[in-house]
């Protein structure tokens, strides 16, 4: 049996049978490489600053602005260390495999339905990780994070936009005109999730950003 390579687009289109590889458009694939390297970035800076407060507890991160906007915050909470290591260690190794895959895929590799399903369950993982994160920046630490706030517009622009993927090219089941409405209109979908949670951060400390 023959192995079908499709092309990522954004007709919509949909054919009777899914494919059994995919490869991404290089828009695609730019997105990836370039949403990988922007939480990358976050992850590390996060990181240096972390080690610097764990030898000396004095230190002040250079992204502490005032009390709102304040990492070092973020950083000395027990929420820092969900999993018992310093949460940007996770996305050290999350967001260089981003990278690696958009960098495939610029190198016009495709992958099977359960490559892209499984980088979809990782994506889906870290955009919840960070709603988690974001609830308790919020209404728990009461602090905001702008290398966080970084990492969370990649993950969730990755998120949708792999989900997208995944399902105009038939590797999620969903109906026609959701893979249509997708083939257009696939950055509304980060945008207002993104918009929201600006609204939220907007309301949350509106007497700190009015007086």
């Amino acid at each position: 049996m023959s192995r079908t390579t499709i092309k990522d687009d954004s007709t919509g289109q949909e054919g009777s049978v899914a494919p059994r590889t995919a490869s991404g458009s290089r828009a695609f694939a730019l997105m990836l490489v370039i949403t990988g390297a922007a939480g990358l970035l976050a992850a590390w800076v996060i990181t240096i600053d972390k080690f610097k407060l764990l030898e000396n507890p004095d230190n002040v991160p250079g992204c502490n602005f005032n009390p709102v906007v304040s990492c070092g915050n973020i950083m000395k909470s027990d929420q820092a260390s969900a999993f018992g290591f310093p949460n940007p260690m996770l996305g050290l190794v999350a967001y260089s495999i981003v990278i690696c895959v958009g960098m495939s895929l610029l190198a016009r590799a495709a992958f099977p339905r359960w490559y892209w399903l499984t980088c979809n369950a990782g994506t889906l993982f870290g955009v919840g990780f960070c709603t988690w994160l974001q609830f308790q920046s919020l209404y728990r630490i009461n602090s905001l994070c702008l290398w966080c706030s970084l990492a969370w517009v990649a993950t969730i622009i990755m998120f949708w936009y792999v989900t997208s993927f995944n399902v105009r090219n038939g590797f999620l089941p969903a109906p026609r005109r959701l893979k249509s409405f997708l083939g257009e209109f696939t950055w509304m979908l980060p945008a207002l999730h993104i918009g929201i949670i600006g609204m939220l951060i907007l309301t949350r400390w509106w007497d700190f950003w009015t007086r």
